[in-house]
């Protein structure tokens, strides 16, 4: 039997709507700028060839209902609406969420500037806000995908948008990893991100999944 220096953290896990069993996450991936126009919102290129991708680390999840903390080191946090993909036995996609990448954009933005990693401004604690799983296939292909706050929308989009479609996304991460059961991947946020602060009721949809609500915390 192993034995540990200190007790090893929960295993990651989304619950799933119906059931009793829950998803074990395994790694989180994003993909950036898929939609049009949010790539020309950020100042991007939407005509880039490939997808790009950064990642989190599962413990970043936030599930079950719970209230993200705004977190530490920035005056400038966004939300970004992302539908997201579960990837179970064999690679292939087993289920979809609505999901919110939260991004402190000060410290992405400076890391842009210097070309540095994002992790500062990406990958920090509680930073991935996500909603319980909906297993089969994806309800509705074009379906909208909507962020509001405070009851003001702020997001809105069609999934037909995409630049990428989940299929083309997976695809070019297993040309990168081998993609595995329990992977996450977040496919990017239409136009609309903005500024949260402690307090701001947030409300995440994509037509025919689980939604997703939260509550920015001190």
């Amino acid at each position: 039997m192993t034995q540990w220096l200190f007790p090893p953290a929960p295993t990651p896990s989304l619950p799933i709507v119906g059931e009793a069993r829950r998803f074990p996450v395994r790694r989180v991936l994003c993909v950036g700028q898929n939609y049009a126009a949010h790539a020309r919102e950020m100042g991007a290129d939407p005509n880039k060839p490939a997808p790009f991708f950064f990642s989190k680390p599962a413990d970043a999840l936030v599930v079950d209902g719970a209230d993200p903390a705004y977190p530490s080191a920035t005056a400038n946090l966004h939300h970004e609406v992302e539908l997201v993909v579960a990837v179970g036995e064999g690679g292939a996609i087993v289920g979809w969420a609505v999901g919110v990448d939260l991004t402190r954009r000060d410290l992405q933005s400076e890391a842009k500037a210097k070309g540095r990693p994002w992790e500062a401004g990406k990958a920090f604690d509680q930073s991935a806000p996500c909603g319980a799983l909906t297993l089969g296939v994806l309800p509705d292909p074009d379906a909208v995908i909507e962020l509001k706050v405070n009851g003001e929308t702020r997001q809105s989009g069609r999934l037909s948008d995409m630049i990428w479609d989940p299929a083309g996304i997976l695809a070019q991460a297993n040309a990168l990893w081998t993609v595995q059961p329990g992977d996450l991947i977040f496919t990017g946020t239409p136009e609309g991100v903005g500024p949260l602060v402690p307090g701001d009721r947030v409300e995440a949809t994509i037509d025919g999944l689980a939604p997703l609500s939260f509550t920015v915390q001190p």
